[in-house]
């Protein structure tokens, strides 16, 4: 049995994961250690009820997600029910960086990673800009 080349295997989940781990890991001083304790989780594919909920047309069309209440919504006497979450979706990932081609796997995760960090934190355009130099 022939199977194919490493270089011609699509990135895992594992490694899309990897890589967010990794930009997470080189955010500046005081966002690095807060951003740790959001939960990542990727999958192929946003699910029916977030697509429908979000109005795509496509499954395609969404690269990452912010599921939680933003720090500057958030209270301290609050409850905390649900960890905050950032999706990542690899197969529109794939899409995008094949697309792209002209964008590291790493810089478009971190990208996508970046701007649901974001959502987390309030940052502004002009923040994300600092932090993920591709924004410009």
């Amino acid at each position: 049995m022939t199977y194919p080349a490493p270089s011609s295997i699509a990135p895992s989940l594992a490694l899309i994961e990897q890589l967010a781990h990794e930009a997470i890991s080189t955010l500046p001083a005081p966002f690095r250690e807060p951003a740790t304790h959001i939960r990542l989780r990727v999958e192929d594919f946003p699910d029916d009820e977030v697509v429908e909920e979000l109005g795509l047309n496509d499954p395609f069309d969404l690269t990452g997600l912010y599921e939680g209440i933003p720090l500057t919504e958030k209270s301290t006497a609050e409850q905390m029910t649900r960890p905050d979450v950032i999706w990542l979706f690899r197969r529109p990932i794939l899409d995008e960086w094949v697309d792209r081609g002209n964008v590291s796997l790493a810089e478009l995760v971190t990208h996508v990673v970046v701007h649901e960090l974001a959502h987390h934190f309030g940052w502004s355009d002009d923040d994300i800009a600092r932090i993920d130099p591709w924004w410009e």
